[in-house]
């Protein structure tokens, strides 16, 4: 009697596991009976920021906050033997960071009893990309505006201005700086109504494979010989970086505002400083309205700023058309941000903590460049 042959993947069993449990893109640890941290993946050692070894030696309760639902959460799972989800837990504490706003699923181990399973889902990036949908929405609804105002609005104020000019030939010179103060009036909305317009434009963009890099040197270029010019401005760059699919035009006008919005920020601080970063961030993916497509993000540019920061109450809505924190400003320079953005599939957004803000740009890689193509090749560049 001949027996059934023997799977060939059956003692690569163990190493395809633990393969497939550091290719997660969630912190994933395992909890044992007495609750030290029997198994920890790599993202789960990058959020705990500790080697699996160092966490294997210790209680879980040393990694999160005192009194956390975590630790109810695992007794419950042990004693109904039933996994069980809990949504949004805050998990803030000096060792974790700030805003550590999780879903958390835990579920048993029926091999092993009283050992469980912890799956860790970061809320922060799926947050962001549902403001960044509201900030799109915003977006159209500037697109209509812009569309009325030019008409409705620049034809009578050409006639205002005109009539203003004719005024000014015939009334005493008291009165000539009135007549002054309409034209210049009018001439400031004008401008302001040709810059909403921007909006209104739905023209297809070129797009050809760009070097990102060559478009932060010449916005830095263009910086420091104006607006910036007293300010340090650092980099740190990812030179293996692929190209990004994108206008480059419209790239440099997305970055100078990001730079020139931090300058204006920083003021006259001597030690005021900008920095300006690039990196390959893998498992970020956008769906695509109206079908099953997901586009991948892995390409993250980001402008730092050690200016006084954003106000919380404003951070949610910074993108959105006319908010502004400038005693001048129209509000619209990062409303445009967020539409250049979008229109190139990318998001951006803005975190800001203390005197440290950070505006995010995420976008896909070229044409021919995705996460299937296993790049980077090390881990490394987490």
């Amino acid at each position: 009697m001949t027996g059934r042959p023997a799977d060939p993947n059956a003692a690569r069993a163990p190493e395809l596991a633990l393969a497939v449990l550091n290719a997660i893109q969630n912190p994933v640890i395992l909890v044992d009976a007495n609750g030290l941290i029997a198994f920890a993946n790599w993202e789960a050692e990058s959020f705990f920021g500790a080697s699996a070894s160092h966490l294997a030696r210790h209680d879980v309760s040393t990694f999160i906050p005192f009194g956390s639902p975590l630790l109810t959460l695992i007794d419950q799972v042990r004693e109904r033997k039933a996994p069980v989800s809990e949504y949004r837990v805050d998990l803030s504490s000096p060792r974790l960071g700030a805003e550590k706003l999780v879903d958390i699923y835990v579920a048993p181990v029926t091999t092993d009893p009283g050992s469980v399973v912890v799956v860790i889902q970061e809320r922060s990036m799926a947050d962001k990309i549902d403001r960044q949908l509201t900030h799109r929405t915003a977006a159209r609804s500037v697109t209509g505006l812009a569309s009325m105002l030019a008409h409705e609005i620049k034809n009578p104020l050409s006639g205002i201005r005109g009539a203003a000019q004719l005024l000014e030939t015939s009334v005493i010179d008291e009165d000539r700086a009135l007549t002054r103060l309409i034209c210049d009036e009018t001439d400031r909305i004008v401008s302001l109504v040709d810059r909403m317009e921007v909006f209104s434009d739905e023209r297809p963009v070129d797009r050809v494979p760009v070097n990102i890099h060559s478009v932060l040197d010449h916005v830095k270029a263009v910086a420091k010989a104006g607006f910036a010019r007293n300010l340090k401005i650092s980099e740190l760059y990812d030179p293996s970086l692929p190209p990004v699919y994108a206008n480059r035009d419209q790239l440099v006008q997305v970055f100078l505002n990001l730079v020139k919005n931090a300058a204006e920020a920083i003021g006259d601080r001597p030690d005021g400083e900008i920095q300006l970063t690039t990196a390959y961030r893998p498992g970020i993916r956008l769906s695509v309205a109206g079908t099953r497509e997901k586009i991948s993000l892995p390409l993250e540019f980001c402008v730092h700023d050690n200016g006084p920061g954003v106000p919380a109450d404003l951070l949610p809505h910074l993108f959105d058309p006319f908010i502004t924190t400038k005693t001048n400003g129209s509000g619209l320079g990062l409303a445009l941000v967020a539409k250049i953005i979008g229109g190139h599939g990318g998001i951006v957004e803005c975190d800001s903590q203390g005197a440290r803000t950070t505006f995010r740009v995420l976008m896909p890689a070229s044409r021919g460049v995705s996460e299937d193509d296993d790049y980077p090749k090390t881990k490394g560049h987490d």
